[in-house]
């Protein structure tokens, strides 16, 4: 059964992934320049040629460093301060001038102010840890408030440690809203640090393979490194659903031996 679900979510996502195609083909055709808008033919050949050059692996490289370097940093960050948040409403309202600021603030404004105190290596990271943050930390203290207040009352009238009280009443309610917090900093990470290069153009970055190209007005080559960028993005989704999943299968499978052998 679930092998029957698997195969039909690949037919349709195939059929979605040859419908933007022929959307792409038809644009290109009533557009009819390849300055202005590629055809998808033009592209790939582009993207396959740049995949054989040192210079875009190096940018692959780096980008994906920065990428990891920003979640790194604001995931286990954003985490902690939505816990102290969710356990202390002065916490909660110590931090929300910052969340507010943060949220409101313009990404471009953001990298630029970054770029002058930083340079262009550190600026994608920072920005990245900046707009990944507040979104960890919101989902975290989201997760916190979702507990039962109920459990709550009776784990405060129990002498229990702060340790106790997580793992046993506040983990477990967070971990969705956790898993779901990460999917969509993810994919914010890899946007924001793709215009934060574009921006800056940094020595080896994505970004700026494509601000090069567009200033060459190789739109074809701007179009192959921005479909770099969208595969790149997929596969660190793909590999992070993975590990989820893989977790999912071995809590299943531990607790299916726990039942069974008491």
């Amino acid at each position: 059964m679930r092998f029957t679900i698997i195969k039909k979510n690949v037919v349709w996502v195939s059929i979605g992934i040859a419908a933007l195609l022929v959307s792409w083909t038809a644009g290109a055709a009533v557009i009819n320049s390849e300055i202005l808008f590629p055809t998808p033919a033009s592209v790939i050949k582009r993207l396959f040629a740049l995949a054989h050059s040192v210079r875009f692996f190096q940018a692959l490289f780096h980008s994906f460093l920065r990428v990891l370097m920003g979640m790194a940093i604001s995931v286990p960050l954003g985490i902690a301060v939505g816990i102290i948040a969710g356990l202390d409403t002065r916490a909660a309202s110590f931090f929300q001038p910052m969340f507010t600021l943060v949220s409101a603030a313009p990404v471009m404004s953001v990298i630029l102010i970054a770029f002058l105190l930083m340079g262009a290596d550190r600026t994608p990271i920072f920005t990245a840890f900046l707009m990944v943050f507040p979104v960890m930390a919101a989902n975290t203290l989201e997760g916190m408030r979702s507990v039962d207040p109920r459990l709550v009352e009776v784990f405060s009238i129990y002498p229990v440690s702060l340790k106790t009280r997580l793992r046993a009443l506040y983990i477990p309610t967070l971990i969705p809203f956790i898993t779901g917090g990460l999917r969509a900093s993810l994919s914010l990470c890899w946007k924001v640090v793709a215009a934060a290069e574009v921006l800056v153009q940094p020595a080896r970055a994505l970004g700026t393979g494509m601000q090069i190209a567009k200033a060459q007005l190789e739109t074809a080559e701007l179009f192959a490194w921005t479909l770099a960028t969208i595969l790149a993005a997929a596969l660190s989704q793909l590999l992070l659903h993975a590990f989820f999943a893989f977790q999912h299968y071995r809590n299943r499978l531990y607790n299916y031996d726990t039942k069974s052998f008491p």
